[in-house]
């Protein structure tokens, strides 16, 4: 499995605990708004709109607020949001990735910033960390929706690149400009998604150093609190964990 499976498994055994439901709520609501002000506001035309949606119901998501954040894009056309790429090393020098999605740059740009410094940490140049990762169309399905064996009969036969499964959830990975392609023929069987994304996948991943483990941890799951930080990738690997 590739390595950055490892925090994105601590990140989905954590993250419907309560406390953090109403603030991923929140982000989802601003990936559907901006995915419907952007295109179509009918997902089935529109398959960025159709990913969030599906991310969102994974996530519980009440059907009131999906349709609250798809009419909030009709509504609020003053707001520009922009998608920006911050690139940094955290604790013991991990690569990171952060993507944002923000109506105020200086602010997330600022508060980035902070979270690195804090670590220990530095922000860096556009390029200083994305030479570590490959960039990949990244789907993952409940385990509840098929079995091992189906969906990677499946993968296969929607094009994807590779597939593989954990306690959690199936993952097929793919390239990105493949990647609603792909989804578009998963979805002739399966119809819940946890999430449809493209994401940065370490090269090589980098073991930490013994008992800070809970220090990159800290570290990660702060970039992630921030109101405007959308996604976090690393080359960390945490074992066992």
């Amino acid at each position: 499995m590739s390595g950055h499976s490892k925090w994105a498994s601590i990140k989905h055994s954590k993250g419907k605990a309560d406390k953090q439901r109403s603030k991923i709520f929140s982000k989802l609501s601003k990936e559907i708004s901006v995915a419907a002000k952007l295109g179509d506001k009918d997902p089935n035309m529109n398959p960025r709109l159709r990913s969030a949606i599906q991310a969102a119901r994974s996530a519980n998501m009440p059907k009131d607020n999906i349709e609250r954040a798809i009419d909030k894009s009709s509504v609020n056309n003053e707001t520009n949001f922009e998608n920006l790429r911050y690139e940094g090393f955290g604790p013991d020098k991990i690569a990171v990735i952060v993507e944002a999605l923000t109506d105020n740059k200086n602010r997330t740009a600022s508060n980035i910033r902070t979270i690195f410094q804090k670590s220990g940490g530095n922000l860096g140049t556009q390029g200083s960390a994305s030479h570590n990762f490959k960039q990949l169309g990244i789907i993952k399905i409940d385990k509840k929706e098929i079995s091992d064996e189906k969906i990677f009969e499946l993968a296969i036969e929607s094009g994807a690149d590779e597939c593989s499964s954990n306690k959690n959830f199936h993952e097929i990975q793919c390239e990105i400009n493949e990647i609603y392609n792909v989804k578009k023929k998963l979805e002739t069987v399966i119809v819940n998604f946890i999430s449809t994304e493209i994401e940065w996948v370490p090269l090589n991943s980098v073991d930490i150093t013994k008992g800070r483990e809970d220090s990159a941890i800290e570290f990660l799951e702060t970039l992630e609190d921030d109101d405007d930080v959308q996604n976090v990738f690393s080359n960390v690997n945490f074992g066992d964990r």
